[in-house]
């Protein structure tokens, strides 16, 4: 798909930001702090400690786009990040959510008030972000320049909107027609859920979150298991987020106060989480679960940005009311697991340390992340963006539905964006001709391939794998060796150096088995004693 191009506008639509012009004594004060960059040594000037470092601070975009007296919206990243380290001790779900989010929100709170108090001083446009300590800020060079000369500031990074190439119908599918199947979607089955739900484990007790373009809440599959509805009324309220705050022309608008989906991707992933319309359609890993949702893709424009992303998880660690704001955030209400058929290309801007502490953060709560691979296929090392990289991902290639043939758009491994050589993806599920909800009525449903398809299979894997096994719930390590260690192992020399093992660069430790993942490991019965021969 053609990448589109644009420039956000994210603090326009948000009114407590001010639009300001900037002022003759502003350009001064940072004229006159511009000769320290040569020092060899950090200095105090105007009350803050001036970094010697301040040039290698500032990402590359971010200069390209501040230069010939442009703003860019800019993230100002704190120096002091919270320590997350102990959030392993705490016993229970809720105890790690609630120890993270305390443990980000105050280190914010307390090491962002020197850099607020100097952008309010000068009437700057900039929010503040805690999943990462940052601050998002609208300024030209001479401003981010003078940011970056202080020591209480670790680096300065872009705020790029990026194009995310979002799955097109299959092509002999009529995607729009209502159909009611007369068995289970193939893909479902493939993965063995329904023998699971046969043993009583649907979902039940967890629940799901989607980063995508939005979900069609009233659609017939999707509804009944949606958080905020209870059968009669709706209340979106710590169920639903929209990040898009500037999208001209967009279906659903901006900032929507109720879940919609402006492409049809997000709600065709939901419905491979947790879809059943009870009449027919089982398009679901896991229809006893519940599902809330953050709008972070604008399917409009088909773009996404840092900021869009990290509003979304900050949104998911810690849910708040409609139209409130993070410090409102209730963590025990946060979804177990999130799916994340997106990704943000560090070649157009987007930060891999940035992004990475965003994910690590959310691990540290114990919520799972599952990504797709990315249809970059099929060189190796194709999987080469956030978040699918990350070693706290759990990241999903495509299969074809019972071949245990990799799709040919599905991203291998091994990473090397970043100089790991980590072994990606991490287990592999259906990805090739999905039947889900689509956004285009209540009843309609279309079929899709992509890599995109194959996560939501396996975030609907685990909430069975919960359901049935509490015990692993918030254990991501424990979690991720089950479904890994039970998968179907899928052996292959490509990407791995030539050697036909499991795990390997192309299928991961294979395709996810939700079957015998949850299915009690046999002991092996002890050797008998010889018996006595009689004399």
């Amino acid at each position: 798909m053609e990448a589109r191009t644009g420039h956000m506008k994210t603090f326009a639509s948000i009114p407590q930001w001010r639009c300001i012009s900037y002022s003759m004594l502003l350009v001064a004060a940072v004229g006159a702090s511009a000769g320290v960059f040569s020092s060899s040594r950090a200095v105090i000037q105007n009350g803050f400690t001036i970094s010697s470092n301040a040039p290698n601070k500032i990402a590359p975009w971010v200069m390209e786009h501040t230069a010939n007296g442009e703003n860019a919206e800019c993230f100002i990243v704190v120096a002091d990040q919270a320590d997350l380290s102990q959030s392993s001790s705490k016993a229970t779900r809720e105890g790690k959510g609630r120890y993270v989010y305390d443990s980000l929100l105050n280190k914010s709170r307390v090491t962002q008030k020197p850099i607020l108090t100097w952008l309010r001083e000068r009437g700057l446009e900039h929010r503040s972000f805690y999943v990462v300590n940052a601050i998002l800020v609208k300024g030209n060079r001479e401003i981010v320049e003078a940011l970056a000369a202080r020591s209480d500031v670790a680096r300065i990074e872009g705020n790029p909107l990026v194009p995310n190439r979002l799955p097109r119908p299959v092509a002999t599918v009529n995607a729009l027609q209502p159909h009611v199947p007369q068995n289970i979607e193939p893909g479902i089955a493939y993965t063995h859920a329904p023998e699971v739900w046969r043993l009583g484990f649907t979902g039940q007790g967890i629940v799901v979150g989607s980063l995508d373009s939005g979900v069609r809440w009233t659609h017939n599959a999707l509804k009944p298991h949606y958080r905020g509805w209870d059968g009669t009324t709706a209340d979106h309220d710590y169920n639903w987020h929209d990040a898009i705050h500037d999208s001209p022309g967009n279906p659903c608008g901006t900032d929507s106060p109720e879940p919609c989906d402006d492409e049809g991707h997000g709600s065709h992933t939901t419905g491979t989480m947790i879809g059943d319309d009870a009449a027919g359609n089982q398009i679901g890993m896991a229809p006893g679960a519940q599902w809330i949702a953050c709008r972070g893709l604008d399917g409009h424009l088909e773009t996404t940005s840092p900021a869009m992303l990290l509003e979304c998880m900050e949104f998911f660690l810690a849910p708040y009311p409609v139209g409130g704001t993070p410090t409102q955030g209730d963590p025990a209400k946060a979804p177990d697991v999130t799916n994340n058929s997106w990704g943000c290309p560090p070649e157009l801007g987007c930060s891999v340390e940035t992004l990475q502490s965003a994910v690590e953060a959310l691990a540290a709560a114990g919520i799972m992340m599952v990504t797709s691979a990315g249809n970059d296929g099929s060189r190796c090392s194709s999987i080469d963006d956030p978040p699918g990289i990350y070693e706290a991902a759990y990241t999903v290639g495509a299969l074809v539905i019972n071949t245990d043939t990799i799709a040919d758009f599905s991203g291998r491994g091994p990473v090397v964006i970043d100089a790991s050589n980590r072994l990606k993806p991490d287990i592999t599920a259906p990805g090739v001709d999905i039947r889900s909800a689509s956004n285009t009525s209540d009843t309609a449903y279309e079929s899709e391939e992509g890599t995109s398809q194959a996560a939501p299979h396996v975030a609907g894997a685990i909430a069975l794998l919960w359901s049935a096994k509490p015990a692993l719930r918030r254990d991501l390590e424990r979690s991720r060796n089950t479904l890994n260690y039970r998968a179907f192992h899928i052996s292959d020399g490509m990407c791995n150096d030539g050697l036909a093992v499991t795990p390997n660069n192309i299928y991961g430790y294979g395709r996810v088995d939700i079957l015998t993942a949850v299915r009690p490991i046999p002991r092996a019965r002890p050797t008998p004693y010889p018996r006595p021969t009689s004399p």
